[in-house]
């Protein structure tokens, strides 16, 4: 056996100096990307669920206002129909055709209550579980004038008989016209609350 200048013997030719592979080369340990082992660097976050939580509930709310608005439609066209047939109704003069007019009266009452209980639940969602107490204030505003306005325009009907079978009354036409401007105004507050409606609704988005 051959020996080198330290006196160890030389590895044989089936044999491999330690710390090198078949090439005869050095064996290296891999060295993560970067270099030095350096830590990856954090990922960018996401959008804060907070502001994911506010684009969603402000989408809620745009929804329920969106309702809103058909169910105003809806008592305006309900108006419409309760003034067409009180105008019949008084056409049938002398015969009043009480029956007929009765029916409708209840028809009208039923449309008018079904709206204002979703109008309320409306208001109860935007109150309890969407955070817009100041919106859920408007609409019960609303519904007080709502009612304010029903109650101003059965009323006026029942004027308009009185002055029509007793023409000779002054007192009747006054009370019309007393009634016609008290309903005038009881509208314009209703335009101002749903303005007002509307522009808080669009300040908070």
């Amino acid at each position: 056996m051959r020996t080198d200048r330290t006196g160890h013997g030389a590895p044989g030719r089936g044999q491999r100096a330690p710390g090198r592979d078949r090439g005869g080369h050095g064996r290296c340990r891999p060295v993560p990307a970067g270099g030095g082992g350096a830590a990856l660097r954090p990922a960018v976050p996401g959008p804060a669920p907070i502001s994911r939580h506010r684009a969603m509930t402000g989408e809620a709310v745009q929804a329920l206002l969106q309702r809103l608005q058909v169910l105003q439609g809806e008592r305006v066209e309900t108006y419409r129909l309760f003034e067409e047939g009180h105008q019949a109704y008084l056409s049938s003069a002398p015969h009043y055709d009480f029956p007929r007019y009765r029916q409708l009266v209840h028809e009208v009452t039923v449309a008018f209550s079904g709206i204002s209980r979703e109008v309320l639940g409306i208001a109860g969602r935007l109150r309890d579980e969407l955070g817009r107490p100041d919106l859920a204030q408007h609409l019960a505003r609303l519904q007080e004038r709502e009612q304010e306005k029903l109650q101003l325009t059965a009323q006026l009907q029942l004027a308009r008989q009185q002055a029509q079978d007793q023409p000779e009354v002054d007192v009747h036409q006054q009370e019309v016209q007393e009634l016609k401007h008290k309903l005038i105004k009881t509208i314009e507050a209703i335009s101002e609350i749903l303005q007002d409606l509307k522009y808080d609704s669009e300040e908070a988005e």
